[in-house]
């Protein structure tokens, strides 16, 4: 009998001290373990958003909804819109003949009204982005130039593809590609089939600086800065044109007329937008006089046009020439032009003597 007690003694010396280490956990997490394991539960196991991504969705254009790239422009409630979709709702409401306004509160938009937001703009260009070749993080201002000179893996060429060399690859590889190569073992009748077409390039150049020297040594020459005012007609869809007030040039009355996308039916729904305009001839004449006209973007245009001459014999029968297009750089010149009151533009005429 009295061995059963010593047994039981020991029990209960060993249930006592786990009870209490127990208790010990309980009193240093201030909680019961149950209610613990709940609020582990209620954690988000989702990454948080970082700060870079929310100034992503509170910077980026209210139309295309990207972060700007330049310039960015802002309605007078502060909504923000990039160069590119701010120039093109004007476009847009210039030829549907709206006012046009901003698509998050519909405010009237101007270049008047609107103003740029600098301090956006430099909060961007220190936005980090990737770059599109190794995919490093760096900040937007300094993106171009790691892609354009110091990016290992950006795109380069072989320096041979002047006489053929056709290889393109990431600029790591550039030199063992150029130990390899095998284009400067050519011979010079393969060699020479490179070089004629550069030199065919080379020679349109050449004849184009040409016909304009050849053009500046003609005894009538004259230039005028003139605008192109909009207008429209009364047809059933309404479409934009433009034309300039009369002016004088080699003795005579000239105007210039310009339409949008060559008198398309709805230039709206065109994404690429061309301006073309003609010559026309205002004084009634007994003779034939041939002329060549340059239109260039002058001191007060702000479009980027590239020069290109035209000629035309204007008589009695013939004072109109053909549409010619305004040689845009891109659609994105258009609707900068567009987006204007009036285009301006300087126009140089020469006579061809007879």
């Amino acid at each position: 009998m009295a061995s059963e007690p010593a047994v039981s003694s020991v029990e209960i010396v060993q249930e006592v001290p786990n009870s209490s280490v127990e208790d010990d956990t309980n009193i240093d997490l201030g909680e019961p373990v149950k209610k613990k394991i709940k609020s582990e539960e209620k954690r988000p196991l989702q990454k948080e958003e970082q700060l870079e991504e929310r100034l992503n969705g509170i910077l980026c254009c209210s139309v295309c909804l990207d972060l700007p790239t330049a310039v960015v422009y802002q309605c007078i409630n502060g909504h923000l819109m990039c160069a590119g979709c701010f120039t093109h709702l004007l476009a847009d409401a210039r030829l549907k003949d709206e006012t046009a306004t901003c698509p998050n509160c519909r405010c009237e938009i101007n270049k008047n009204l609107c103003s740029r937001n600098l301090a956006v703009e430099k909060a961007i260009s220190e936005l980090p982005s990737e770059c599109q070749y190794c995919l490093r993080s760096l900040p937007r201002n300094m993106l171009e130039r790691h892609e354009k000179y110091d990016c290992l893996e950006r795109l380069t060429k072989c320096q041979y593809q002047r006489i053929g060399c056709n290889w393109q690859g990431t600029f790591h590889k550039l030199a063992d590609h150029e130990e390899e190569c095998s284009h400067p073992k050519k011979t010079g009748v393969e060699v020479m089939k490179a070089l004629d077409e550069i030199d065919r390039q080379a020679g349109q150049e050449l004849k184009m600086l040409r016909s304009i020297f050849d053009l500046l040594s003609f005894e009538k020459i004259t230039y005028h800065d003139l605008q192109l005012k909009p207008y429209r007609t009364d047809d059933f869809i309404t479409r934009l044109y433009y034309e300039t007030g009369r002016f004088s040039a080699l003795s005579q009355q000239w105007v210039i007329k310009a339409r949008v996308n060559d008198d398309h039916r709805n230039p709206t729904l065109m994404w690429e937008r061309k301006i073309s305009y003609q010559l026309i001839l205002k004084s009634k004449i007994n003779s034939t006089v041939d002329v060549h006209f340059v239109v260039l973007k002058g001191p007060f245009g702000d479009a980027k046009i590239k020069p290109l001459i035209h000629r035309f014999d204007f008589s009695s029968d013939k004072s109109e020439c053909p549409y010619n297009f305004l040689p845009l750089l891109d659609s994105n010149e258009c609707n900068k032009l567009l987006s204007a009151k009036t285009i301006n533009f300087r126009v140089i005429m020469f006579q061809v003597p007879k």
